[in-house]
């Protein structure tokens, strides 16, 4: 038979251009490498939800080859008995007479490619995905995703809640598939909107810059003290705005080091140095003097006033250096969190004091892997009742 068009792709043309993305190339350049059009690597992300897949492992020997069949092939037509062909291959009668039973065809003849290649589809059916057969588990796993845990918060919970209960568990790689593979079923696609990225399909992070301006008689974050850098002593934050569309309205957002407690500040005003400064004296003001001792910020702007917020509070503001998030990554990491409640390119100034309570509650109360999925509330007690009895 004469094939027309391209003919399909190999493996090791999907393994190139896997090898490539992973180190950072584009889908065109990834493609060029491995020698395929770009729509092809293009319905390659489509189909795997932009996951690598997984090498399918060796066969192993256990599984006959084409070879063995070809020799039952022979045997068979040899009239050959079952027992002779077992012994022949170091196989039990049974896998023998399996084998034959399977690869027979309606004339009654065994034809080794044929039944090699119906093994081979047979080895390629996915079993059921465990979300997609375990009501209880699924529904457990919606649940909290609509919660808007990360899957492996999910997965950490799941011990924590059901520790006698194996059928309650699931990775949180799992979770990830179940999501971005629709065809392996379990979860609804619409859940990635749960997800902290929101995305459908996986892609790699990019790092934001960010351009400030300076502010007068600034302390420097160097100038903190080492308590603060070793996240033992509760009390020091870390702050910073998320914008709305067009930088036209803001939240504020305070994170404790130690604990990652969440705070937000109402801006319904805008997000002038006074108005930032009066809505954080507020939130500061109301914390035990344990818990009030810095806020690390960004050289932004909206901190012009910040000598007289340490005059109103005593809390003294150290700021970043320039282009330096790493230095409030604490801060940085929560306001990724914040933006599954407040996507980009939204008015912020529309949810009120309420709804930001709530959206720190929710934060509040999410299990963290970095306090052994303890909740952040949990971390701030534990951490408060230490340094008041101290």
């Amino acid at each position: 038979m004469v094939m027309i068009g391209r003919p399909p792709a190999s493996e090791q043309s999907r393994l190139i251009f896997w090898q490539c993305r992973t180190q950072g190339a584009t889908v065109v350049e990834a493609a060029c490498a491995a020698e395929v059009t770009a729509s092809t690597a293009r319905r390659w992300i489509i189909d795997s939800g932009g996951v690598r897949p997984r090498r399918s492992p060796p066969r192993s020997a256990r599984f006959l080859s084409l070879e063995d069949r070809e020799q039952i092939d022979v045997m068979v037509r040899d009239r050959c008995s079952i027992t002779a062909i077992a012994a022949a291959l170091g196989r039990h009668r049974t896998t023998i007479s399996r084998e034959i039973e399977r690869g027979t065809n309606r004339r009654g003849y065994y034809v080794a490619s044929t039944a090699h290649r119906a093994a081979q589809a047979r080895s390629r059916r996915p079993k059921p995905a465990k979300l997609a057969v375990h009501d209880r588990l699924r529904a457990f796993v919606e649940k909290q995703l609509t919660k808007k845990f990360s899957p492996e918060q999910i997965s950490r919970t799941l011990v924590r809640r059901f520790p006698n209960d194996p059928e309650m568990r699931v990775s949180h790689e799992t979770i990830y598939l179940s999501l971005y593979i629709q065809a392996r079923g379990g979860l609804k696609r619409e859940l990635t909107s749960a997800l902290r990225t929101g995305r459908a399909l996986r892609k790699g992070h990019r790092k934001p810059g960010e351009r400030r301006g300076r502010i007068p008689n600034m302390v420097n974050v160097s100038e903190r003290p080492s308590e603060a850098e070793d996240r033992k002593v509760p009390g020091h934050w870390e702050g910073d705005l998320i914008m709305g569309e067009g930088n036209r309205s803001a939240i504020g957002t305070l994170v404790e080091r130690s604990s990652r407690f969440v705070m937000l500040l109402h801006l319904p005003g805008g997000h002038s140095a006074q108005n930032v400064r009066e809505a954080m004296a507020a939130q500061i003001g109301e914390l035990p003097e344990a818990l009030a001792r810095s806020v690390t910020w960004d050289q932004g702007t909206e901190m012009t006033q910040h000598a007289q917020f340490t005059v109103d509070t005593g809390v003294q503001i150290y700021f970043c250096d320039p282009h330096s998030p790493w230095q409030r990554g604490t801060n940085e990491n929560t306001n990724g969190l914040l933006r599954q409640y407040f996507p980009k390119g939204t008015d912020l100034s529309v949810h009120s004091a309420e709804h930001l309570r709530f959206v720190a509650d929710e934060l509040n109360d999410r299990p963290r892997k970095t306090h052994d999925w303890h909740t952040p509330a949990e971390k701030l007690n534990e951490l408060f009742d230490g340094a008041t009895t101290a």
